[in-house]
């Protein structure tokens, strides 16, 4: 009898965790890479899941693919691995074992690592190898990202006819990261041709039979789950999980209520766990029938933030000039005179405050604390910087959060400069997540859904700026990485400084086609060490030759070396002016004073424009 046709009139019990297993006898490696140095040690869990009642088992290459193995150096042995695998497998199984190859997803919450295309390739190259070893199924397993399941469950059915498990997992219950209802999903799946469709690792038995209540029986396909055992705890540095196989026992014939036919564990079970649920549902029929549970609906509220009515940065910079100005939260206690810059370049017109976070990886005063008391000061519009160093994942879902809780909806989404060239060079830099990531959770944000899946209660009204460094070689791959970010929900862009007049001319005329528009960066110099600086060691910046000698004919005459940084400001002002909306001015070391003249400049370009665009009608 075939595994489908089992699955028509019998319960079947999957194996559970070989990692688990293999990490409490002191492995703590890379666990596919056993297949090759410690084969009896892997089949000897294979065993030990068929002795305790497992009727299917997965072949040891959850990870045993390209993007994986790399990390170890391994990516040479991957069809050896997988190979020796299957082989593996089949000599633990019996006559009535049915043996699977597992598969497991790639992306994780960091979904722009890796593109669709590599995805596909990284797949298929370990799928053949299975296929190939005439495994008995496919099961997929630990799918956070739908579309990646989607594309890769695809390709499998193009492949074979063998049956395919498709497992995905979820961070909260009855949704996925994406905010897709569950029942949703399998329907998909379904429809693209997987037979067995279920949940895999993350949740508890508890959370899992909470989502499957809301899931009615597929018409075309089994349900199944492998679940954890329990929320893992830390240990003396170990990862330990902690539960009682009874309440596996009784989980399991929830799980049957819920119409599962397939049951199995993840991380942190162990053949005792499979054994309670063996001997608990084993000898049972399957359910044809349940009452499915309507999930209580959510009110997602569309709230506005306390700035007003104001129109977002992208709107305004479309229809006329427009200025803003990065004023960076004090290095030390006490905020006098950063106040006193904002008001000054509230007063002179511009557009937005922007606070930088944390530039330079050196610690000032919080950018939210900033941006709230530059508001409350001057009532003006503040564009708080959001980097990836500082806040893992939770943090910054936290921090936005708080920001649209302030009335806060400007954002600057960027990576950040390494800790490394901060005060404190051995802190670490987070980056749980890429820029591209960042843009795509705070555009999740704005429908109401979190990282994890789960309604917000109101959805967020943000309007996110991305970073743009024209500072390169080739200006047009920069302009690529420009477009993948609109992609990702970019609404507008701010650059680096420019010290070129022709630079700016060639920054407009490879993103004139850009359906984004641009704040072109102009940091005013203010001393000949500081040019020196900037052309020597900030990475990608130079400064031309006589801008340097200027510079440095201004000697230790601080207002000569003035004067001269802001004529070579304003002299590409001059060129911006007539090329890009938008200018956005950097203040140097709370030096607003420059930028405060800077703003006046520009609007008196404007004044004088319109002038001359009244006096010639």
């Amino acid at each position: 009898m075939s595994f489908l046709e089992d699955l028509k009139s019998k319960i079947l019990i999957g194996d559970g965790a070989m990692g688990t297993m293999l990490y409490s006898h002191g492995v703590d490696r890379c666990f596919e890479e056993l297949n090759l140095s410690r084969p009896d040690d892997v089949q000897r869990v294979h065993q030990a899941y068929i002795q305790a009642g497992a009727n299917l088992i997965q072949t040891n290459t959850y990870g045993a693919n390209d993007i994986k193995l790399s990390r170890y150096g391994l990516e040479d042995e991957i069809r050896q691995i997988n190979k020796t695998a299957v082989e593996i497998a089949k000599r633990a199984a019996t006559s009535s074992t049915y043996v699977f190859g597992t598969i497991g997803g790639v992306r994780s919450f960091k979904k722009s690592a890796h593109t669709l295309e590599e995805i596909k390739r990284n797949f298929r190259e370990q799928l053949f190898i299975l296929l190939n070893e005439d495994v008995d199924g496919l099961l997929l397993e630990t799918y956070y990202d739908l579309e990646e399941m989607k594309t890769v469950l695809q390709i499998a059915k193009k492949e074979t006819n063998k049956p395919i498990i498709a497992n995905v997992s979820l961070h909260e219950a009855g949704v996925l990261q994406d905010g897709t209802a569950l029942t949703d999903a399998f329907s998909t799946l379904e429809e693209l041709g997987a037979n067995v469709i279920g949940l895999n690792c993350r949740l508890g038995p508890y959370h899992m039979i909470q989502s499957l209540e809301e899931v009615p029986l597929l018409e075309s396909a089994y349900l199944s789950v492998f679940p954890n055992s329990s929320l893992p705890a830390l240990n003396e540095g170990r990862l330990v999980y902690e539960s009682d196989e009874g309440y596996f026992k009784e989980s399991a014939l929830k799980f049957r209520d819920q119409g599962v036919r397939l049951i199995g564990g993840c991380c942190g079970t162990t053949p005792k766990h499979i054994q309670a649920m063996a001997e608990a549902v084993g000898h049972l029929t399957p359910v044809t029938d349940k009452k499915v549970r309507v999930p209580k609906q959510v009110q997602v509220n569309i709230t506005s933030s306390n700035t007003g009515t104001l129109p977002p940065l992208q709107e305004i910079v479309k229809e006329k000039r427009s200025v803003i100005v990065e004023l960076d939260p004090p290095k030390k206690l006490g905020m006098n005179k950063f106040l006193e810059g904002a008001q000054a370049l509230h007063h002179a017109g511009i557009d937005a405050l922007t606070l930088a976070d944390n530039s330079l990886a050196s610690p000032r005063v919080s950018n939210l604390a900033a941006g709230i008391l530059a508001k409350e000061k001057t009532g003006g519009r503040a564009l708080i910087h959001i980097t990836c160093r500082d806040r893992n994942l939770i943090g910054l879902q936290s921090h936005l959060m708080g920001l649209h809780s302030l009335g806060l909806s400007d954002v600057l989404a960027i990576t950040g400069d390494p800790s490394k060239i901060g005060d404190f060079p051995g802190a670490t830099s987070v980056y749980d997540v890429s820029s591209f990531d960042l843009i795509s959770l705070i555009k999740q944000f704005n429908e109401g859904v979190s990282y994890s899946g789960k309604p917000l209660g109101e959805k967020t009204n943000f309007s996110v700026a991305a970073a743009f460094n024209p500072n390169v070689r080739h200006l047009d791959k920069a302009v690529v990485r420009l477009e993948k970010k609109i992609a990702h929900g970019a609404d507008y862009f701010i650059s680096q400084p420019l010290y070129s007049s022709q630079q700016i001319v060639d920054v407009y005329e490879e993103t004139r086609n850009l359906k984004a528009p641009i704040y072109i960066g102009i940091m005013p110099l203010t001393s000949s060490r500081n040019a020196e600086f900037i052309h020597n060691e900030i990475p990608g910046i130079k400064l031309s030759d006589s801008i340097r000698d200027k510079m440095a004919a201004a000697g230790t005459d601080k207002e000569r070396a003035r004067q001269e940084g802001l004529a070579i400001a304003k002299d590409l002002i001059d060129t911006a002016f007539d090329l890009f909306n938008g200018i956005y001015l950097i203040t140097p070391f709370l030096q607003y004073d420059l930028t405060v003249e800077l703003t006046n400049y520009i609007h008196e370009k404007e004044k004088q424009l319109a002038e001359r665009k009244i006096t010639h009608v």
